[in-house]
């Protein structure tokens, strides 16, 4: 009977392979870095882009003209702009003479005996007539006026451009904060400003 010979242990093939390339643990700051740099790519993702054009206009304070903003309410000429940016003197003194020139020239709305009706002073002259308000924008009937001969002054230098302006209005807002205004946007581009007058 022959001696028995010891086998020799069966190495596998993937024990010869971890053994030709130990596998290696990442260090603790290797893992962190792979971490942070995934989590801020996680960040990035959700991030909202911004774009220039994005940003909210800034807010018209004047509100379409409506018949609850007019009706009953009385205003003076504070200012008027032309369309190229420059200014026109308006006459801004309520303490003259009525008809001396200083006189503000002045826009009034009435539903007395139930119909719009408006009267004021263009510089000059008395006027009176009509209104009506329609998607906000307010525009006048035929005005009648008196035919007084006008000193040289702000107020007569602005009485025809001013009659003028109120029939060829392109847009009218009104400004709920004090102090309340109302706004005159012409078809040339000129604008008008008016404060509102107290109560007589």
């Amino acid at each position: 009977m022959q001696p028995s010979r010891s086998q020799p242990a069966r190495v596998s093939a993937r024990s010869r392979v971890h053994a030709a390339f130990p596998r290696s643990r990442p260090s603790f700051a290797a893992m962190v870095s792979i971490m942070t740099i995934a989590f801020g790519s996680v960040l990035a993702g959700c991030a909202m882009p911004t774009h220039p054009d994005s940003a909210a206009p800034p807010t018209d304070p004047y509100n379409p003209a409506a018949t609850q903003l007019l009706d009953d309410t009385q205003w003076q000429l504070a200012s008027w702009a032309n369309a190229d940016g420059k200014t026109r003197p308006v006459p801004a003194n309520p303490g003259v003479t009525p008809g001396a020139d200083g006189e503000p020239i002045t826009l009034n709305f009435s539903t007395q005996g139930g119909q719009r009706k408006t009267n004021g002073f263009s510089g000059c002259n008395r006027f009176t007539g009509t209104y009506d308000l329609s998607g906000g924008k307010l525009s006048f009937g035929p005005l009648a006026s008196t035919r007084m001969a006008c000193a040289p002054g702000p107020g007569s230098t602005l009485e025809q451009p001013f009659l003028q302006g109120l029939a060829d209005i392109a847009k009218t807002g009104v400004q709920m904060q004090p102090p309340r205004q109302l706004q005159i946007t012409l078809q040339n581009g000129d604008v008008m400003t008016f404060t509102q007058r107290a109560q007589p």
